[in-house]
């Protein structure tokens, strides 16, 4: 079957195409508004002219898919925040403190210091502004959670989201970037004053819902970590999920079921069709039964934060329902085509977020290999057939999502199918077990037992998780993947299940040529990896200096123990630049650096007597030396100081070099300093 004959598929990737362009040339609004508008009158004028005719197609299809591209244009420009007048950003507001009022929209996962939230703007300066913001509030002795829609007042000072400070460090800025957050608070509880706390959006009453939820379960006696697994996995909330408990997930294969998706909501719909099997027995059951199961399933989606993997599987569910009920024939590529055009049409950033692109390349993967991988076996007992099925869908998964799983995490997890094997069985039981909990929770009559047995269950699943990721010795971590090797193994996949289809000189061809391009990336890193660099990487209250000559890397650093094990500064880099071979050394006092001199000045502030000529000087761990004394004695092009140095110090500095007109690098501000 040619997928591309679906005309559907089709319009689905001109939108995609439209959403690509939009994202990464940033056209002029306006400009593709009034061009998109002529193309479809166009369209329909050459529709009217020659609708009676049949040879119309190539010409009618071209305009056709010029439209949908611009459609796709267009709505990721009008989801662009920024393009609206009455956006803070480009409004006049002052660079010092402002008055701000702003209401909650969502809650994220808090970090060691702060708790997180995304916030709607409403006014700056009693200027009626729109907007997102990320807030970052000290908790207090309290730990006062803010709720869903309240509205709040505060006057601080709008800060930049800080870009990456060292090569390779996710770039948290872009990622709240697709979130249309461009700039963050930090505040005190102290510093916030409450104008209401009346809910005003579906998704406040939603938020409402879940802490009811958490209330109730609390006070049946279900201990935290048990909690916030059932948050997680019932309510798609894993902002309280333990650090340990999530990287246990993470290293054993199944991060995924914590995620609510297409496994989750597929799971519920069936325990859905069973309830709400009795109604169609009544006249209009069959229009009346999808009607419940899909608002059943979007209020879920709601309930569940309406994050991209739950919002994909709930429409691709919803059009199969719908299908089902009509008795209407559905192939899975044209339901996944549908789910993702509708979703991208209202909300096309989702497109460049990874659990959106990872939900339905898994998807893809078991509904195209699966079933090759299905027929290889055909066990003769029945709890061997669901083993072997479980294990097909698993491992069909996993070639759908380890190309941008090695891209985006450049890990994987060598258990991932005994730990699958185990989990997805009795993850239904813990879902239907999981919803009678939260019913007769909110019912207030949640007897003991069942709290104490579905306790067990919950941490009888963390247990098993915990074990199978102390095996680290099957986690491979650390492993270079480029976009351009992405593209490769993606072709190399789908040729082979060409090849496996139709058996024919052509597929078997293109499995060769993906083979070939893919060997080629290896060679094209090899040859872009021939070069040098001298590189003062920001690391905190330490000193860390790289080396790199080819795919070599000398890392001289003062780093402890503790610090070097957990530090992801040089991991980051070594997978980035794709190092093969990393050695360590101590710090030295002068280093050398193609025609280029670096002096490095310590703490003991020693640099007279010098007799060559120094080019760069770097200051580390807070010398007190006369900042103008050594420019007139070395005279050196640059003055350079690490995140060693107090802040104090570097201030002091950046005034001196500012006065004399020597350029200064501070790495805490401008990032890692880099020669090459």
């Amino acid at each position: 079957m040619k997928l591309l004959n679906f005309t559907i598929i089709k319009l689905t990737l001109c939108l995609i195409i439209g959403i690509v362009i939009a994202h990464y040339f940033k056209l002029e609004f306006n400009s593709a508004l009034i061009a998109t508008i002529a193309l479809i009158l166009l369209l329909g004028g050459y529709w009217l002219l020659l609708r009676r005719k049949i040879n119309r197609k190539p010409f009618f299809a071209l305009l056709t898919y010029l439209c949908m591209v611009g459609i796709g244009i267009n709505a990721y420009n009008i989801q662009n925040e920024k393009l609206r007048p009455h956006h803070y950003t480009n409004l006049d507001v002052n660079d010092t403190f402002n008055t701000i009022t702003f209401k909650i929209e969502n809650r994220l996962k808090p970090d060691t210091y702060n708790d997180k939230y995304i916030v709607s703007v409403l006014s700056i300066d009693d200027k009626s502004t729109t907007g997102k913001l990320l807030i970052n509030i000290k908790p207090d002795s309290i730990g006062k959670v803010l709720p869903v829609d309240a509205v709040y007042f505060t006057s601080s000072e709008l800060q930049t989201i800080q870009k990456p400070l060292n090569p390779h460090q996710f770039d948290y800025s872009k990622y709240l970037e697709l979130k249309q957050v461009y700039h963050q608070l930090y505040l005190k509880q102290s510093e916030l004053f409450l104008v209401s706390d009346s809910k005003t959006s579906i998704y406040g009453f939603a938020d409402q819902l879940r802490a009811t939820i958490n209330e109730k379960l609390v006070e049946a006696g279900f201990a935290d970590d048990t909690l916030s697994i059932i948050n997680a996995l019932l309510l798609g909330q894993r902002q309280t999920i333990d650090k340990s408990v999530y990287n246990n997930y993470v290293n054993s294969g199944t991060i995924h079921i914590l995620a609510v998706s297409g496994l989750h909501v597929g799971i519920i719909l069936w325990i859905l069709n069973f309830l709400f099997r009795p109604l169609l027995y009544l006249k209009y059951g069959n229009y009346i039964r999808p009607l419940v199961l899909v608002t059943i399933l979007w209020s879920f989606a709601v309930i569940a934060g309406l994050s991209p993997s739950v919002t994909r599987a709930v429409a691709m569910f919803s059009v199969i329902s719908i299908a089902m009920h009509l008795k209407r024939p559905t192939n899975i590529y044209n339901t996944l085509a549908i789910s993702a055009f509708l979703i991208l049409l209202f909300k096309p950033t989702f497109l460049f977020e990874v659990g959106f692109q990872m939900s339905y390349l898994a998807v893809l993967g078991i509904v195209s290999i699966q079933p090759i991988f299905y027929r290889l076996w055909k066990p003769k007992y029945l709890v061997t057939d669901k083993l072997w099925q479980i294990f097909t869908v698993t491992l069909a998964a996993q070639f759908g999502v380890v190309p941008i799983s090695l891209f985006y995490f450049h890990q994987f997890p060598g258990l991932f199918f005994i730990s699958n094997l185990v989990v997805i069985p009795f993850l239904g039981l813990i879902l239907g077990f999981g919803l009678l909990v939260i019913i007769l929770a909110l019912l207030n009559a949640l007897p003991e037992f069942i709290v104490k047995g579905y306790s067990f269950i919950i941490e009888s699943l963390n247990g098993f998780i915990a074990w199978v990721a102390q095996f680290e010795d099957f986690l491979f971590r650390d492993i270079p993947f480029t976009l351009l090797q992405v593209i490769c193994a993606y072709f190399i996949i789908v040729a082979l299940v060409q090849t496996y289809k139709f058996r024919n000189f052509k597929w078997i061809t293109m499995c060769l040529v993906g083979i070939l391009a893919f060997q080629g990336t290896f060679i094209f890193n090899s040859y872009r990896n021939k070069d040098a660099a001298f590189i003062v990487f920001n690391k905190s209250r330490f000193s860390l200096i790289g080396l790199k000559q080819n795919d070599k890397l000398t890392v001289h650093h003062n780093l402890n123990a503790e610090k070097q094990a957990t530090d992801n500064v040089i991991r980051n880099y070594q997978v980035g630049e794709i190092i093969d071979s990393t050695s360590i050394d101590s710090l030295k006092n002068v280093y050398q650096f193609k025609a280029k001199t670096i002096l490095v000045i310590d703490s003991l502030g020693v640099y007279k007597d010098i007799s060559f000529k120094t080019d760069y000087v770097l200051l580390r761990n807070s010398p007190r030396i006369n900042l103008e004394r050594m420019i007139d004695s070395l005279n050196p092009e640059q003055i350079i100081a690490d995140a060693s140095n107090y802040k104090s110090y570097v201030r002091r500095w950046k005034a001196t070099c500012a006065q004399r007109k020597i350029p200064f690098h501070y790495t805490n501000e401008k990032g890692a300093f880099i020669l090459e």
